[in-house]
């Protein structure tokens, strides 16, 4: 599917209402691992071009912390969750209450990493299980996967499936902030990369062709 030519802002509005709830499941889950509260915002839903995905991510060489996981069921495609080193820092040590997490130190990594994982299990099966209520779709996600890479070689690795039918993406760009904080203790960007024919799927089961 040819996303800039196709796709109409009545269906960029119903993903950004999907985001939105699957953005509110997720916070309340993580005001409860956290026991703090939470907000999420899904401020942006557009359709942008494989580059201008990697620009919003800080751009190609910038090294970033990311959660990757594949959509399975009756659709299928890839979902991100991009922190900055710096943010992923932040948040871990708000999980692991350990205010001086540093990727850095060796041996802490494993800790974060694990802290990571779990965050992605919960946004992920938060926002999966939005989207599958909401669209009566069967869905379920992968166990996320961590790395700690250039933005370009980590998106890059989503994007095999789409490239061979265009070369455009749906971004969701969301941001995470712990109430009581001057800053966010986490935000980023997350990427919703529906196969070329789940996207048909995916608006066929809401009556929009």
């Amino acid at each position: 599917m040819s996303y800039d030519e196709e796709i109409t802002a009545y269906q960029l509005d119903i993903l950004k209402e999907i985001g939105n709830i699957g953005a509110g499941n997720a916070a309340t889950a993580l005001s409860s691992l956290l026991s703090t509260k939470v907000d999420m915002a899904v401020p942006h839903v557009k359709v942008v071009s494989f580059d201008e995905m990697m620009d919003i991510a800080g751009g190609p060489e910038n090294v970033v912390v990311s959660v990757f996981l594949r959509i399975e069921g009756e659709m299928t495609g890839s979902m991100f969750f991009i922190l900055s080193t710096q943010q992923a820092e932040s948040f871990i040590r708000t999980l692991t209450k350990n205010p001086s997490f540093c990727f850095d130190e060796i041996g802490e990594s494993e800790i974060g990493l694990s802290a990571l994982q779990e965050m992605g299990n919960i946004l992920s099966g938060s926002y999966l299980s939005s989207l599958s209520d909401f669209t009566n779709l069967n869905l379920y996600p992968t166990v996320p996967a961590i790395a700690i890479d250039m933005a370009g070689a980590i998106i890059s690795f989503g994007l095999v499936e789409l490239s061979q039918a265009g070369d455009k993406v749906i971004v969701i760009d969301t941001e995470l902030t712990d109430e009581g904080k001057h800053q966010a203790g986490a935000n980023g960007q997350f990427f919703l990369l529906p196969d070329p024919e789940s996207f048909k799927i995916l608006f066929r089961s809401l009556g929009v062709d």
